[in-house]
Protein backbone atom coordinates (compact mmCIF):
# COMPACT_ATOMS: atom_id res chain seq x y z
CA UNK A 1 0.00 0.00 0.00
CA UNK A 2 1.38 3.84 -0.71
CA UNK A 3 1.05 4.63 2.77
CA UNK A 4 3.19 2.10 3.76
CA UNK A 5 6.15 2.40 1.53
CA UNK A 6 5.88 6.28 2.71
CA UNK A 7 5.57 5.09 6.17
CA UNK A 8 8.89 2.91 5.53
CA UNK A 9 10.54 5.98 4.09
CA UNK A 10 9.85 8.49 7.01
CA UNK A 11 11.14 6.22 9.63
CA UNK A 12 13.97 5.58 7.37
CA UNK A 13 14.84 9.26 6.75
CA UNK A 14 18.12 10.69 6.97
CA UNK A 15 17.85 14.31 8.61
CA UNK A 16 18.91 14.75 12.00
CA UNK A 17 22.23 15.37 10.43
CA UNK A 18 21.71 19.13 9.68
CA UNK A 19 18.15 19.08 11.64
CA UNK A 20 17.22 19.14 15.29
CA UNK A 21 13.82 17.77 16.46
CA UNK A 22 12.38 21.34 16.97
CA UNK A 23 9.72 21.60 20.08
CA UNK A 24 6.50 21.49 19.79
CA UNK A 25 5.06 24.93 22.02
CA UNK A 26 1.40 25.56 23.56
CA UNK A 27 0.48 29.00 22.30
CA UNK A 28 -0.79 29.97 25.60
CA UNK A 29 -2.70 33.32 24.31
CA UNK A 30 -3.91 32.03 21.75
CA UNK A 31 -5.11 29.27 23.31
CA UNK A 32 -7.22 31.20 25.70
CA UNK A 33 -8.61 33.49 22.88
CA UNK A 34 -10.06 30.48 20.81
CA UNK A 35 -11.31 28.28 24.00
CA UNK A 36 -9.04 25.32 22.53
CA UNK A 37 -5.28 24.22 22.39
CA UNK A 38 -3.46 25.39 20.07
CA UNK A 39 -0.07 24.08 19.90
CA UNK A 40 3.04 25.25 17.44
CA UNK A 41 5.22 23.27 15.61
CA UNK A 42 8.60 25.54 15.58
CA UNK A 43 10.54 24.68 12.48
CA UNK A 44 11.20 28.05 12.03
CA UNK A 45 13.54 27.31 14.90
CA UNK A 46 16.12 25.05 12.50
CA UNK A 47 19.13 26.46 11.72
CA UNK A 48 18.23 27.88 8.52
CA UNK A 49 14.76 28.63 10.21
CA UNK A 50 12.88 26.60 7.59
CA UNK A 51 11.67 22.49 7.32
CA UNK A 52 13.37 22.54 3.97
CA UNK A 53 16.43 21.43 4.86
CA UNK A 54 14.89 18.25 6.05
CA UNK A 55 13.75 17.06 2.52
CA UNK A 56 16.90 18.55 0.62
CA UNK A 57 19.35 16.83 3.24
CA UNK A 58 17.58 13.59 3.09
CA UNK A 59 17.36 13.23 -0.73
CA UNK A 60 20.80 14.79 -1.50
CA UNK A 61 22.28 11.78 1.20
CA UNK A 62 20.56 9.12 -0.87
CA UNK A 63 22.19 10.40 -4.43
CA UNK A 64 25.04 8.26 -5.47
CA UNK A 65 28.61 9.48 -5.38
CA UNK A 66 28.41 10.43 -8.99
CA UNK A 67 25.25 11.96 -8.65
CA UNK A 68 26.61 14.40 -6.13
CA UNK A 69 29.93 14.73 -7.71
CA UNK A 70 28.22 16.37 -10.89
CA UNK A 71 26.85 19.23 -8.49
CA UNK A 72 23.14 19.67 -7.83
CA UNK A 73 21.06 22.33 -8.98
CA UNK A 74 17.68 22.97 -7.50
CA UNK A 75 15.10 26.19 -7.85
CA UNK A 76 13.23 27.88 -5.04
CA UNK A 77 11.58 30.66 -3.44
CA UNK A 78 14.54 30.66 -1.13
CA UNK A 79 13.30 28.07 2.01
CA UNK A 80 14.66 25.07 -0.13
CA UNK A 81 17.08 27.09 -1.68
CA UNK A 82 18.78 27.18 1.87
CA UNK A 83 18.21 23.57 2.76
CA UNK A 84 20.19 22.40 -0.48
CA UNK A 85 23.32 24.61 -0.27
CA UNK A 86 23.02 23.61 3.45
CA UNK A 87 22.61 19.93 2.60
CA UNK A 88 25.35 20.42 -0.26
CA UNK A 89 28.24 22.32 2.26
CA UNK A 90 27.91 19.13 4.87
CA UNK A 91 28.40 16.33 2.02
CA UNK A 92 30.99 18.91 -0.14
CA UNK A 93 29.26 19.07 -3.31
CA UNK A 94 28.61 22.13 -5.64
CA UNK A 95 24.96 23.77 -5.29
CA UNK A 96 23.62 25.92 -8.29
CA UNK A 97 20.06 27.65 -7.03
CA UNK A 98 17.76 29.50 -9.88
CA UNK A 99 15.62 31.44 -7.38
CA UNK A 100 12.91 34.28 -9.06
CA UNK A 101 13.59 38.05 -8.91
CA UNK A 102 11.55 38.34 -6.25
CA UNK A 103 12.68 36.15 -4.05
CA UNK A 104 13.64 38.20 -0.19
CA UNK A 105 17.05 39.82 -0.30
CA UNK A 106 17.51 37.71 3.20
CA UNK A 107 17.12 34.06 1.48
CA UNK A 108 19.50 34.82 -0.79
CA UNK A 109 22.14 36.56 1.06
CA UNK A 110 21.84 33.30 3.08
CA UNK A 111 22.01 30.83 0.02
CA UNK A 112 24.88 32.31 -1.06
CA UNK A 113 26.72 32.95 2.57
CA UNK A 114 25.95 28.95 2.61
CA UNK A 115 27.87 28.50 -0.67
CA UNK A 116 25.01 28.23 -2.99
CA UNK A 117 25.84 29.68 -6.15
CA UNK A 118 22.69 32.03 -7.14
CA UNK A 119 20.85 32.50 -10.57
CA UNK A 120 17.83 35.07 -10.32
CA UNK A 121 15.58 34.06 -12.95
CA UNK A 122 11.88 35.06 -13.50
CA UNK A 123 8.84 36.52 -11.33
CA UNK A 124 7.57 33.22 -9.66
CA UNK A 125 8.91 30.05 -8.42
CA UNK A 126 7.54 28.22 -12.16
CA UNK A 127 9.43 30.45 -14.17
CA UNK A 128 12.92 29.61 -12.18
CA UNK A 129 12.15 25.98 -12.04
CA UNK A 130 11.80 26.20 -16.02
CA UNK A 131 15.25 27.93 -16.35
CA UNK A 132 16.78 24.93 -13.87
CA UNK A 133 16.06 22.46 -16.15
CA UNK A 134 17.31 24.24 -19.01
CA UNK A 135 20.75 24.59 -16.47
CA UNK A 136 20.69 20.70 -15.89
CA UNK A 137 20.31 19.93 -19.17
CA UNK A 138 23.37 22.28 -20.37
CA UNK A 139 25.68 21.45 -17.41
CA UNK A 140 24.96 18.08 -16.79
CA UNK A 141 23.48 18.76 -12.71
CA UNK A 142 21.61 16.32 -10.57
CA UNK A 143 18.18 18.47 -9.81
CA UNK A 144 16.81 18.21 -6.19
CA UNK A 145 13.36 19.12 -6.67
CA UNK A 146 11.82 21.22 -3.49
CA UNK A 147 8.67 19.05 -3.43
CA UNK A 148 7.81 16.94 -6.10
CA UNK A 149 9.92 13.88 -4.83
CA UNK A 150 9.44 10.72 -2.88
CA UNK A 151 12.65 11.64 -0.80
CA UNK A 152 12.19 15.01 -0.18
CA UNK A 153 8.48 14.49 0.97
CA UNK A 154 9.72 11.40 3.29
CA UNK A 155 12.24 13.88 5.12
CA UNK A 156 9.58 16.45 5.47
CA UNK A 157 7.02 13.90 6.76
CA UNK A 158 9.89 13.11 10.06
CA UNK A 159 7.86 16.19 11.03
CA UNK A 160 4.90 14.25 12.21
CA UNK A 161 6.63 11.86 13.32
CA UNK A 162 7.85 14.00 15.98
CA UNK A 163 4.55 16.02 16.31
CA UNK A 164 3.00 12.09 17.27
CA UNK A 165 5.81 11.83 19.82
CA UNK A 166 5.72 15.04 21.53
CA UNK A 167 2.18 14.65 22.07
CA UNK A 168 3.26 12.45 24.29
CA UNK A 169 -0.23 10.36 23.92
CA UNK A 170 -2.47 13.80 24.36
CA UNK A 171 -5.54 13.38 21.91
CA UNK A 172 -4.98 15.89 18.40
CA UNK A 173 -7.80 16.52 16.76
CA UNK A 174 -6.17 18.26 13.47
CA UNK A 175 -2.68 19.66 12.10
CA UNK A 176 -2.62 22.35 9.77
CA UNK A 177 0.13 22.70 7.16
CA UNK A 178 1.27 25.85 4.76
CA UNK A 179 1.16 24.37 1.02
CA UNK A 180 2.65 25.42 -1.49
CA UNK A 181 3.63 22.80 -4.19
CA UNK A 182 2.78 20.60 -1.66
CA UNK A 183 6.20 17.94 -0.08
CA UNK A 184 4.98 18.75 3.22
CA UNK A 185 1.50 18.20 3.96
CA UNK A 186 2.19 15.39 1.97
CA UNK A 187 4.54 13.98 3.85
CA UNK A 188 2.76 14.82 7.19
CA UNK A 189 -0.61 13.48 5.86
CA UNK A 190 0.52 10.77 4.56
CA UNK A 191 2.67 9.52 7.65
CA UNK A 192 -0.58 10.44 10.30
CA UNK A 193 -2.99 8.79 7.81
CA UNK A 194 -1.07 5.54 8.13
CA UNK A 195 -0.99 5.17 11.84
CA UNK A 196 -2.92 7.39 13.46
CA UNK A 197 -6.21 8.14 10.40
CA UNK A 198 -8.82 9.68 13.01
CA UNK A 199 -6.41 12.89 12.86
CA UNK A 200 -7.63 14.98 10.75
CA UNK A 201 -4.49 17.14 8.39
CA UNK A 202 -5.57 20.21 7.02
CA UNK A 203 -3.26 22.15 3.87
CA UNK A 204 -3.36 25.79 4.20
CA UNK A 205 -3.26 28.25 1.40
CA UNK A 206 -3.76 32.29 0.56
CA UNK A 207 -6.16 33.03 -1.57
CA UNK A 208 -3.96 34.10 -4.62
CA UNK A 209 -1.46 30.95 -4.29
CA UNK A 210 -4.45 27.87 -3.79
CA UNK A 211 -3.23 25.86 -6.64
CA UNK A 212 -3.45 22.78 -4.44
CA UNK A 213 -7.51 23.60 -3.28
CA UNK A 214 -7.94 24.12 -6.75
CA UNK A 215 -6.45 20.87 -8.15
CA UNK A 216 -8.34 18.76 -5.21
CA UNK A 217 -12.04 19.95 -6.52
CA UNK A 218 -11.14 19.71 -9.53
CA UNK A 219 -9.70 16.28 -9.71
CA UNK A 220 -6.79 16.98 -11.88
CA UNK A 221 -3.96 19.38 -11.56
CA UNK A 222 -4.06 23.07 -11.95
CA UNK A 223 -1.29 25.32 -13.60
CA UNK A 224 -2.47 28.40 -12.08
CA UNK A 225 -2.06 31.69 -14.44
CA UNK A 226 -0.18 33.96 -11.65
CA UNK A 227 0.13 33.76 -7.83
CA UNK A 228 0.22 36.21 -5.11
CA UNK A 229 3.93 36.66 -3.74
CA UNK A 230 3.28 38.07 -0.36
CA UNK A 231 3.57 34.55 0.99
CA UNK A 232 6.53 33.76 -1.48
CA UNK A 233 7.02 30.63 0.31
CA UNK A 234 4.01 29.16 -0.96
CA UNK A 235 3.86 30.96 -4.15
CA UNK A 236 3.72 28.09 -6.63
CA UNK A 237 1.76 28.00 -9.82
CA UNK A 238 1.70 24.16 -10.17
CA UNK A 239 1.62 21.73 -7.50
CA UNK A 240 3.34 18.21 -7.78
CA UNK A 241 1.94 15.32 -9.43
CA UNK A 242 3.21 13.01 -6.62
CA UNK A 243 2.38 15.69 -3.87
CA UNK A 244 -1.27 15.86 -5.27
CA UNK A 245 -1.29 12.25 -5.33
CA UNK A 246 -0.83 11.68 -2.15
CA UNK A 247 -2.92 14.63 -1.03
CA UNK A 248 -5.97 13.79 -2.77
CA UNK A 249 -6.06 10.92 -0.60
CA UNK A 250 -4.75 11.54 2.61
CA UNK A 251 -5.74 15.62 3.07
CA UNK A 252 -8.74 16.19 4.47
CA UNK A 253 -9.40 19.48 3.08
CA UNK A 254 -7.79 22.89 2.07
CA UNK A 255 -8.18 26.25 4.07
CA UNK A 256 -7.56 29.44 2.18
CA UNK A 257 -7.13 32.68 4.24
CA UNK A 258 -6.34 36.01 2.59
CA UNK A 259 -3.27 38.11 3.19
CA UNK A 260 -4.47 40.30 6.33
CA UNK A 261 -5.39 37.04 7.71
CA UNK A 262 -2.20 36.21 7.42
CA UNK A 263 -0.82 39.00 9.17
CA UNK A 264 -2.81 39.22 12.05
CA UNK A 265 -1.28 34.70 12.71
CA UNK A 266 1.97 36.50 12.41
CA UNK A 267 1.09 39.05 15.28
CA UNK A 268 -0.07 36.30 17.28
CA UNK A 269 2.59 34.05 17.02
CA UNK A 270 4.41 37.04 18.03
CA UNK A 271 2.71 37.47 21.09
CA UNK A 272 2.56 34.05 21.58
CA UNK A 273 6.55 33.39 21.48
CA UNK A 274 8.26 36.54 20.44
CA UNK A 275 9.64 35.53 17.24
CA UNK A 276 8.80 36.79 13.52
CA UNK A 277 7.37 34.27 11.02
CA UNK A 278 7.82 35.03 7.61
CA UNK A 279 3.69 34.95 5.63
CA UNK A 280 4.44 31.10 4.33
CA UNK A 281 5.37 30.25 8.11
CA UNK A 282 2.20 31.89 9.90
CA UNK A 283 -0.49 30.03 7.28
CA UNK A 284 -1.52 27.34 9.56
CA UNK A 285 -2.09 29.67 12.50
CA UNK A 286 -4.62 31.29 10.22
CA UNK A 287 -5.76 28.20 9.09
CA UNK A 288 -6.51 27.46 12.46
CA UNK A 289 -8.37 30.58 13.53
CA UNK A 290 -10.75 30.36 10.52
CA UNK A 291 -11.58 26.71 10.99
CA UNK A 292 -12.03 27.30 14.50
CA UNK A 293 -14.05 30.62 13.92
CA UNK A 294 -15.91 28.67 10.80
CA UNK A 295 -17.03 25.50 13.16
CA UNK A 296 -17.45 27.24 16.31
CA UNK A 297 -15.26 24.88 18.05
CA UNK A 298 -14.38 24.31 21.92
CA UNK A 299 -12.30 21.96 23.63
CA UNK A 300 -10.59 21.08 20.61
CA UNK A 301 -6.68 20.04 20.59
CA UNK A 302 -4.83 21.50 17.00
CA UNK A 303 -1.47 22.00 15.77
CA UNK A 304 -0.14 24.79 13.65
CA UNK A 305 3.71 23.76 11.91
CA UNK A 306 5.09 26.70 11.64
CA UNK A 307 7.23 26.66 8.17
CA UNK A 308 9.30 29.75 8.36
CA UNK A 309 10.77 33.08 9.66
CA UNK A 310 13.22 33.75 7.24
CA UNK A 311 10.99 37.22 6.83
CA UNK A 312 12.45 40.36 4.99
CA UNK A 313 12.52 43.44 7.94
CA UNK A 314 11.26 45.89 5.59
CA UNK A 315 8.07 43.86 5.10
CA UNK A 316 7.44 44.50 9.08
CA UNK A 317 5.84 47.92 8.19
CA UNK A 318 3.07 46.25 5.78
CA UNK A 319 2.67 43.15 8.31
CA UNK A 320 2.18 45.33 11.11
CA UNK A 321 -0.64 47.84 9.19
CA UNK A 322 -2.66 44.82 8.06
CA UNK A 323 -2.61 42.46 11.21
CA UNK A 324 -5.17 44.76 13.23
CA UNK A 325 -7.86 44.84 9.99
CA UNK A 326 -7.05 40.95 9.64
CA UNK A 327 -7.62 40.50 13.45
CA UNK A 328 -11.00 42.73 12.79
CA UNK A 329 -9.32 44.67 15.73
CA UNK A 330 -9.22 47.75 13.41
CA UNK A 331 -12.02 49.27 11.42
CA UNK A 332 -12.10 51.82 8.79
CA UNK A 333 -14.08 54.32 8.23
CA UNK A 334 -14.99 57.00 5.13
CA UNK A 335 -17.26 60.08 7.15
CA UNK A 336 -18.79 62.78 5.05
CA UNK A 337 -19.27 65.60 7.79
CA UNK A 338 -20.65 69.24 7.34
CA UNK A 339 -17.81 71.57 6.73
CA UNK A 340 -18.28 73.86 9.21
CA UNK A 341 -16.46 75.06 12.61
CA UNK A 342 -17.35 72.37 15.40
CA UNK A 343 -17.97 69.38 13.04
CA UNK A 344 -14.66 67.70 14.03
CA UNK A 345 -15.34 68.05 17.57
CA UNK A 346 -18.58 66.68 17.83
CA UNK A 347 -17.35 63.64 15.74
CA UNK A 348 -14.52 63.19 18.08
CA UNK A 349 -17.04 63.48 21.35
CA UNK A 350 -18.63 60.61 19.23
CA UNK A 351 -16.05 57.88 19.46
CA UNK A 352 -15.46 58.72 23.55
CA UNK A 353 -12.92 56.33 24.59
CA UNK A 354 -12.18 54.37 22.03
CA UNK A 355 -8.97 54.37 20.48
CA UNK A 356 -8.79 56.15 17.29
CA UNK A 357 -5.81 54.50 15.16
CA UNK A 358 -5.81 57.02 12.08
CA UNK A 359 -7.06 60.26 11.11
CA UNK A 360 -6.93 61.90 7.44
CA UNK A 361 -8.52 64.80 6.27
CA UNK A 362 -8.18 67.41 3.53
CA UNK A 363 -10.20 70.59 2.61
CA UNK A 364 -11.96 70.19 -0.69
CA UNK A 365 -15.44 71.39 -0.78
CA UNK A 366 -17.06 74.69 0.77
CA UNK A 367 -20.29 72.12 2.14
CA UNK A 368 -18.68 68.68 3.41
CA UNK A 369 -16.00 66.78 4.04
CA UNK A 370 -14.44 63.44 4.01
CA UNK A 371 -12.79 61.93 6.81
CA UNK A 372 -10.60 58.69 6.68
CA UNK A 373 -10.72 57.47 10.27
CA UNK A 374 -9.14 54.24 11.85
CA UNK A 375 -11.24 53.13 14.90
CA UNK A 376 -9.63 50.11 17.53
CA UNK A 377 -11.83 47.20 17.93
CA UNK A 378 -12.41 44.43 19.72
CA UNK A 379 -15.09 42.57 17.40
CA UNK A 380 -16.09 42.80 13.79
CA UNK A 381 -19.90 43.42 15.57
CA UNK A 382 -18.28 46.75 16.89
CA UNK A 383 -18.68 48.26 12.89
CA UNK A 384 -22.35 48.37 13.09
CA UNK A 385 -22.63 49.85 16.12
CA UNK A 386 -20.40 52.52 14.89
CA UNK A 387 -21.99 53.23 11.65
CA UNK A 388 -25.18 53.48 13.59
CA UNK A 389 -23.90 55.75 15.90
CA UNK A 390 -22.19 57.83 13.04
CA UNK A 391 -25.57 58.09 10.86
CA UNK A 392 -27.70 58.90 14.17
CA UNK A 393 -25.77 61.73 14.42
CA UNK A 394 -25.75 63.31 10.96
CA UNK A 395 -22.64 61.62 9.69
CA UNK A 396 -23.10 59.62 7.02
CA UNK A 397 -20.57 56.78 6.55
CA UNK A 398 -19.23 54.02 4.33
CA UNK A 399 -17.00 50.94 6.15
CA UNK A 400 -14.16 50.54 3.82
CA UNK A 401 -12.18 47.86 6.09
CA UNK A 402 -12.26 45.29 3.35
CA UNK A 403 -11.75 47.76 0.42
CA UNK A 404 -8.00 47.11 -0.85
CA UNK A 405 -8.29 50.60 -2.95
CA UNK A 406 -8.67 52.43 0.40
CA UNK A 407 -6.05 50.05 2.65
CA UNK A 408 -3.46 50.62 0.22
CA UNK A 409 -3.95 53.68 -1.20
CA UNK A 410 -6.21 56.17 -0.17
CA UNK A 411 -5.15 56.11 3.87
CA UNK A 412 -1.90 57.58 2.84
CA UNK A 413 -3.07 60.28 -0.25
CA UNK A 414 -3.69 64.26 0.15
CA UNK A 415 -5.87 65.44 -2.24
CA UNK A 416 -10.08 65.04 -3.30
CA UNK A 417 -12.27 66.03 -5.52
CA UNK A 418 -10.75 68.12 -8.62
CA UNK A 419 -12.89 69.54 -11.42
CA UNK A 420 -9.96 69.06 -14.10
CA UNK A 421 -10.02 65.18 -13.48
CA UNK A 422 -12.88 64.98 -16.51
CA UNK A 423 -13.49 61.31 -18.42
CA UNK A 424 -11.16 59.84 -15.18
CA UNK A 425 -10.96 56.11 -15.30
CA UNK A 426 -9.17 54.89 -11.96
CA UNK A 427 -7.47 51.41 -11.84
CA UNK A 428 -5.12 49.82 -9.30
CA UNK A 429 -2.29 47.73 -10.65
CA UNK A 430 0.16 45.04 -9.14
CA UNK A 431 3.62 44.15 -10.42
CA UNK A 432 6.33 42.41 -8.87
CA UNK A 433 8.55 44.67 -6.89
CA UNK A 434 11.51 45.15 -9.00
CA UNK A 435 13.61 48.30 -10.89
CA UNK A 436 11.77 49.14 -14.50
CA UNK A 437 8.35 48.22 -13.29
CA UNK A 438 6.78 51.73 -12.85
CA UNK A 439 8.78 52.68 -16.29
CA UNK A 440 7.18 50.31 -18.45
CA UNK A 441 3.73 51.15 -17.26
CA UNK A 442 4.77 54.99 -18.08
CA UNK A 443 6.30 54.37 -21.60
CA UNK A 444 4.01 52.28 -22.54
CA UNK A 445 0.51 54.67 -22.04
CA UNK A 446 -0.56 56.47 -24.66
CA UNK A 447 0.59 59.70 -24.74
CA UNK A 448 -2.55 61.39 -25.38
CA UNK A 449 -3.82 60.02 -22.33
CA UNK A 450 -3.26 62.59 -19.28
CA UNK A 451 -2.59 60.53 -15.88
CA UNK A 452 -4.49 62.36 -13.37
CA UNK A 453 -3.55 60.60 -10.24
CA UNK A 454 -1.11 58.33 -9.40
CA UNK A 455 0.02 56.83 -5.98
CA UNK A 456 2.64 54.25 -5.27
CA UNK A 457 3.82 53.41 -1.76
CA UNK A 458 6.26 50.91 -1.40
CA UNK A 459 5.00 48.91 1.34
CA UNK A 460 7.54 45.98 1.64
CA UNK A 461 5.25 43.29 -0.15
CA UNK A 462 6.79 41.98 -2.91
CA UNK A 463 4.00 43.20 -5.08
CA UNK A 464 3.91 47.05 -5.98
CA UNK A 465 0.60 48.57 -5.96
CA UNK A 466 -0.01 51.67 -8.01
CA UNK A 467 -3.47 53.76 -7.96
CA UNK A 468 -3.69 55.75 -11.20
CA UNK A 469 -6.21 57.83 -12.75
CA UNK A 470 -6.36 58.15 -16.70
CA UNK A 471 -8.19 61.07 -18.47
CA UNK A 472 -9.69 58.99 -21.38
CA UNK A 473 -12.49 59.87 -23.46
CA UNK A 474 -14.84 57.02 -24.00
CA UNK A 475 -14.16 56.81 -28.00
CA UNK A 476 -10.80 55.58 -26.44
CA UNK A 477 -12.10 52.86 -24.83
CA UNK A 478 -11.31 49.91 -27.27
CA UNK A 479 -7.91 51.54 -26.93
CA UNK A 480 -7.57 51.55 -23.09
CA UNK A 481 -8.54 47.75 -23.20
CA UNK A 482 -5.59 46.70 -25.66
CA UNK A 483 -3.44 48.87 -23.73
CA UNK A 484 -4.12 47.14 -20.15
CA UNK A 485 -4.21 43.88 -21.77
CA UNK A 486 -0.90 43.93 -23.49
CA UNK A 487 0.82 45.49 -20.05
CA UNK A 488 1.10 41.99 -18.45
CA UNK A 489 0.22 43.47 -15.03
CA UNK A 490 -2.46 42.42 -12.64
CA UNK A 491 -4.99 45.51 -12.41
CA UNK A 492 -8.72 45.95 -10.98
CA UNK A 493 -10.62 49.13 -12.48
CA UNK A 494 -11.99 50.70 -9.62
CA UNK A 495 -13.94 53.94 -11.16
CA UNK A 496 -16.83 52.26 -9.64
CA UNK A 497 -15.27 51.73 -6.50
CA UNK A 498 -17.99 53.61 -3.35
CA UNK A 499 -14.36 54.91 -1.75
CA UNK A 500 -12.97 56.80 -5.17
CA UNK A 501 -16.61 58.69 -5.85
CA UNK A 502 -16.50 59.87 -2.08
CA UNK A 503 -12.22 60.67 -2.01
CA UNK A 504 -11.64 61.41 -5.48
CA UNK A 505 -14.92 61.25 -7.87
Amino acid sequence: MLEQEYLRRVLTANVYEVAKESPLQKATLLSERSGNTILLKREDLQSVFSFKLRGAFNKMSKLSDEERARGVIAASAGNHAQGVALAASKLGCRAVIVMPITAPDLKINTVRRLGGEVVLFGDSFSEAAAYAEELQAREGLTPVHPFDDPDVIAGQGTIAMEIIRQANGRKIDGIFVPVGGGGLVAGVAVYIKALYPEIKVFGVQTVDSCGMKQSMEKGDRVLLEDVGLFSDGTAVKLVGEETFKLSKQFVDGIITVDTDEVCAAIKDVFQDTRSILEPAGALSVAGIKKYVKENKLKDHTFVGILSGANMNFDRLRFVAERAEVGEHREVLFSVTIPEKPGSFKKLIQLLGNRNVTEFNYRISDNNKAQIFVGIQTQHKSEIKDLEKLFTDNGFPCLDITDNEMAKTHLRYMVGGHSALATDEKIFRFEFPERPGALGKFLTNSNPNWNISLFHYRNQGADYGKVLVGIQVPDSDREELNTFLKNLGYSYVEETDNPAYKLFLG
